[in-house]
């Protein structure tokens, strides 16, 4: 049996994570990722930076996911393909913050 690791944003509804109940408003089905990059961002100290980090990063085409760690700065970013750093600092700089880079996994 193969094992395929999925996130749902965390709803107050519950259910699948087929998108059907609204927690996936707007895009596919939950599926694995192609390509995962672990980004440093600079700036963020609240919640309200992580949504906007969020909200911006989501909105490069082939993001499937993102995961920001506002203890460390870094920025897990799942998508279809591999993302271009200057889409990503676009979207960073869009949101108020400043990429610091790629990290290496």
């Amino acid at each position: 049996m193969s094992e395929t690791t999925v996130t749902v944003e965390s709803s107050s509804t519950g259910g699948s994570c087929c998108g059907s109940c609204g927690t996936g408003a707007g895009k596919a089905p939950a599926t694995a990722a192609a390509e995962r990059a672990v980004f440093q961002v600079k700036g963020m100290t609240c919640g309200h930076c992580v949504s906007s980090v969020t909200a911006e990063l989501e909105k490069v085409a082939g993001v499937t996911e993102v995961a920001v760690d506002l203890a460390t700065g870094q920025v897990t970013v799942d998508s279809t393909a591999p993302l271009a750093d200057t889409d990503v600092a676009a979207a960073i700089d869009e949101a108020g913050y400043a990429l610091i880079g790629r990290i290496d996994a």
